[in-house]
């Protein structure tokens, strides 16, 4: 035991040059910043990408790269670029038959004319589904915190819209209100065997419902149509839906998987089905019983016939939690999980991406033997510094929208993103801030990572934000909060 304390002592000991970390981590921000049509408008994936090989595009505008940039340019108050990058966003959705009302992965300025990209570019071939989730959460907390109405109730973007929610929302062969998507359509662009319903994907259309209704109702004074008004109750209705088939499918903790494993199978006809999606108890997973402990609770990688994946994955949950899909309860049950199961999720470099990875027979037939994919690596349980932000700000949001809730887990946890920040601040500007990192512990660099990678870069500036200059402004994230946040 001394031996540990003395080595997590070293580990997160406070550096005293935290103030030199941070103008040199700004001043590599700014210099990923780029102009589209003669305005700033977002973020290359990476700097070196300027000299790296042509073929590359980590000198594009990544819309997902972009929304921490897009974030942390909010809490600087520079509206004029987010606004930019919105705008830019809306002129290159797709209005094409096969892709009608996808926003682009990524885009870029060449010779004047914008390139971007839908799918048609991409290694596999595959359209991204998260940047078309992604940009009505923008466009909300952006008018939210600049306090532009006008932008939100423009014809161009309730046009947007129209055309989001006409992709989303149209009648499938899904019975349940989950969007389906294939392997490789999100953040996991690579295949994980996540294809279905995957939980990134499902909380993003949770919170991109919830901002498409607070954009449109934006228009309800001056826009009394009956045709706005069935897209508001159609919207509505989706969001809720979605939340509790997601919280009851989803959702589990030990009390839940005691009653999973007892449910009758093989059920048939219209009664009230028990076990809906006939999983066998077989099929739930060895390690599960200690990685949930007594009281923590977490949602599930996706739901699918017969085959649920129980893996964690850190952005959906953290998701979860800030878009308000959680209960406040079960957002205390999923830090506590966490909490518990630190050693996995953190352990050197903040935080892995997906628990447990994949490996041998399993990882050969479910990647395809993809060598960036093996275990400890890239999406397979790599560590992504990242990801931190993402679930540091709903441990943030949460104490501040519930203050007085279980204060000592709340101080647990306050504690632990204050290690897992000075980790970051020690180990990053050394490791030239790369994109992810490999193995067990995340203490090695990824195979093949970029450096000087941007979400790196300010995913730490907004960890140093919340936690150092300005705790408050991580209200803004509340999508439940009215404008002035």
């Amino acid at each position: 035991m001394g031996t540990r304390f003395t080595e997590e002592s070293q580990r997160f000991r406070p550096s005293s040059k935290e103030d030199q970390v941070v103008q040199k981590a700004q001043e590599h921000f700014e210099r990923t910043l780029i102009s589209i049509q003669g305005q700033l408008a977002g973020s290359v994936a990476a700097l070196e990408s300027s000299y790296a090989d042509s073929e590359l595009n980590y000198g594009e505008i990544f819309v997902r790269d972009n929304v921490p940039v897009m974030i942390y340019l909010l809490v600087q108050g520079r509206f004029a670029i987010v606004k930019q990058f919105l705008k830019v966003c809306l002129d290159l959705q797709s209005t094409s038959v096969q892709t009608r009302g996808v926003f682009p992965t990524s885009f870029v300025e060449e010779e004047g004319n914008l390139v971007a990209d839908y799918g048609q570019r991409s290694i596999g071939r595959i359209t991204s589904v998260d940047p078309s989730l992604w940009w009505p959460i923008l466009c909300w907390i952006y008018v939210k915190r600049s306090g532009d109405t006008d932008f939100g109730r423009s014809p161009e973007v309730q046009r947007g819209i129209q055309l989001l929610l006409d992709l989303v929302l149209h009648p499938s062969f899904e019975g349940t209100p989950v969007l389906f998507v294939p392997d490789c359509a999100f953040m996991i662009d690579r295949p994980m065997d996540v294809w279905g319903a995957p939980l990134e994907v499902e909380v993003l259309l949770y919170g991109a419902l919830r901002s498409c209704v607070e954009l449109m109702e934006l228009c309800q004074r001056h826009d009394t149509s009956a045709l706005l008004a069935e897209r508001l109750r159609l919207s509505r209705k989706w969001t809720h839906d979605l939340r509790q088939f997601l919280l009851k499918h989803y959702w589990v903790t030990s009390k839940t998987m005691q009653v999973l494993r007892r449910r009758p199978t093989e059920q048939y006809g219209d009664n009230q089905h028990q076990n809906e999606f006939n999983v066998q108890p077989q099929v739930i997973p060895d390690w599960l019983q200690d990685w949930l402990q007594d009281r923590g609770g977490y949602l599930i990688g996706n739901i699918r016939t017969g085959r649920p994946d129980f893996r964690f994955y850190s952005l959906g949950n953290s998701l979860a939690s800030m878009f308000g899909l959680l209960t406040a309860p079960q957002q205390r049950a999923l830090f506590r999980l966490v909490h518990h199961n630190r050693d996995h999720l953190m352990a050197q470099m903040p935080m892995r991406i997906c628990h447990p990875p994949m490996a041998g027979v399993e990882w050969e037939n479910k990647t395809g033997s993809d060598p960036k994919n093996w275990p400890w690596s890239y999406h397979n349980g790599g560590h992504w510094p990242s990801l931190l932000w993402f679930f540091g700000s709903s441990i943030l949001l949460h104490e501040r929208l519930h203050p007085n809730a279980d204060v000592l887990l709340m101080s647990e946890m306050t504690t632990l993103l204050d290690e897992c920040y000075w980790s970051h601040l020690n180990q990053l500007p050394r490791q030239q801030w790369a994109e992810y990192f490999d193995g067990p512990t995340g203490t090695w660099v990824g195979q093949q990572s970029r450096t000087f990678q941007t979400w790196t870069i300010v995913g730490f500036l907004l960890t140093h934000h919340f936690l150092r200059v300005n705790p408050d402004d991580v209200l803004m994230l509340n999508l439940d909060a009215g404008l002035g946040r």
